[in-house]
This record gives structure tokens, sequence and C-alpha cells, in this order.
């Protein structure tokens, strides 16, 4: 197959710079970018900026019907608009519609594949970028990759090599693993740790990226999930922490992660998807994880005093 038209749906710091970066090298009307028609007037009235320029998305509400289904669709919401993305892309899925989620957290892929079949969803983890959005500006330093694969690990499937032929056509920084569920762990594990951490510090990469209590405390958070990926069957080791450090290494000192951009903007987080999913992992098989219970209640702390 061939992918010629693309539909992306949340136009955070991931939405935006993908729908940017295919809008430079595709035509516009083969990038649809879906959105409710409050966010659309908004995003029409307000403007969106990608490192200072003015993007010109061709924008999608979920009722209007388009001319025929997209090849792909990139689900690039947060986790607590999930649900929504799922049922407001239906107008874009055919029955050879791919999928790809670069979400964070590990259960997205589930649901996407509860809704609209497994055959079709690959596996997908953004990893390596900088990029932070403040109300309607996004900036980014350092774009990163996304790696795709399929669920079963050890092949290369022809939806897969379709994906990859796009990307590299569309110069998109890409890489194609054939054990997507221990790369998609190994994610979780640095988000765990980096998300939280910062998040907690209210600060920025420099705060981690630099020896302290601070990269102490996330990298015990990570080997944390270390521990819970074992009795999961995953079996991430220090060699999987070595290898996110050093992509954490890669990035801006002046960047933040997703859950500090929100404790910035006083909105709650996916503290559930990170240290709640860790607990009800430890919880499962006894183990105890100390630091993610703390960093869970700090990030609840934090947020209870949003509504006072």
């Amino acid at each position: 197959m061939e992918i010629k038209t693309v539909s992306i749906i949340g136009l955070g710091a991931l939405g935006i710079m993908y729908a940017h970066h295919f809008s430079k090298k595709m035509k516009m009307e083969n990038v649809r970018v879906i959105a409710d028609q409050d966010r659309i007037n908004r995003y029409l009235k307000d403007g969106i900026y990608c490192n200072g320029e003015l993007c010109d998305f061709n924008y999608i509400s979920p009722e209007e019907l388009v001319s025929s289904p997209s090849d792909l669709i990139l689900f690039t919401v947060k986790f607590d608009g999930l649900e929504d993305a799922i049922h407001a892309v239906k107008n874009h899925v055919g029955q050879n519609t791919l999928f790809l989620s670069a979400l964070n957290g590990i259960i997205s892929e589930e649901l996407i594949g509860q809704q609209y079949g497994y055959d079709n969803v690959l596996y997908c983890v953004a990893q390596g970028m900088d990029a932070v959005k403040v109300g309607n500006q996004l900036t980014f330093e350092h774009k990163g990759k996304l790696v795709i694969g399929d669920l079963q690990p050890g092949i290369i499937s022809d939806k897969t090599k379709a994906v990859d032929r796009f990307f590299t056509a569309v110069d998109l920084p890409h890489e194609v693993d054939t054990n997507m569920k221990h790369r998609i762990w190994g994610k979780f594990m640095l988000n765990v740790g980096v998300n939280q951490t910062v998040a907690v510090h209210k600060s920025n990469y420099g705060e981690v990226l630099r020896e302290g209590e601070a990269r102490e405390t996330m990298i015990a958070a990570m080997r944390e999930v270390m521990e819970v990926s074992k009795k999961e069957g995953i079996g991430l080791t220090e060699a999987d922490l070595d290898y996110w450090l050093t992509i954490l290494g890669t990035l801006s000192p002046e960047g933040k992660p997703s859950m500090a951009q929100d404790v910035d903007a006083q909105r709650f987080s996916e503290v559930e998807l990170f240290s709640g999913t860790v607990l009800k992992y430890a919880e499962k098989h006894g183990i105890d994880v100390p630091v993610n219970k703390m960093l869970y209640e700090k990030i609840i702390s934090i947020e209870n005093e949003y509504v006072q």
C-alpha cells in the first residue's frame, strides 16, 4: 500500500510539530487536522505558530465527511482526550486505514484496537524531541524521531514497511524496531522518571541533566519501573536505563516535558498514566515503589491547589 493522506488529531506539542512537518512536504488537502469547531475557530482567530512560523493547516471537524478515508491516522492527544479522539476520527477510517499513537504510556494502542480492530494498529514511540508549547506557540530544537513497528516481535510487516516508506519520502526522522513492546516500556520508564521529577521540581530538563537530588529521584523512579517490567515479562535492564538517559542528554536543558508544562499552566496532568500505572502494577505484583508513591502524592497535591 501507499500512504498519500494523513489525519492528525491533537494539536499539542507533538501534533503541531508533525502537522507542520507533513504540511511542508505534502499537498495541503492530504494533511487533515481533526478538531472540533470551537477549537478550529480559535486556531483560525489566534493562529498557531511553530518555531515562530504561522501554520497553515487544513482543519476538518469530526462531523465533516471527507472524500476518502485517510491512509494513516496519527493520535497526538493527551491520554484523557483519547476516548473522544477515537470516536472523532471515525469519518476518516476505512478498511485499510493504519493507526499510530504517539501518546505517552503503554495502553493507547489497545484502546484504539478495541474500537477499530487490531490488525491495522502499529506500535509507535515518540522520542528525543524537546518541544515546548506555551499558548499558541510551539518551540523546539530537536524534532527527535518516531519509532514504529509491529506488536509481534521479530517481524516487519508490509504495513510497517508502508509507513517506513512514507516517512522516508517526507523526510520525517524515524526508525523501525522489531521489539516494540520493549521500546514502549523503555519510553514509559523514562517518562515516569523525567516527567514527574521535573514537574515536582517545577523546573526543566536541566534540573535532571545535572547531578543532584532531582536526577537521583528520576533514576530511582525509573529503576522501580524496571522492577515492574521484569514481573510483566518485559525485562528492562540497566542497559535500557543508560540508553534512555543518553536520549535525555540530547535534549535542550531549557526544554520541559509535558507534565511540567501542565503544572506551569495549572492543567491536570497524566499522573495516572505514569506513577498511577506503576502503583497499580506494583500492587499486582507485591512490589514496593516508594519513589513513585512519593511523586504521585506530590503531583496530586500540586493539582489539588488548582481548585482552591
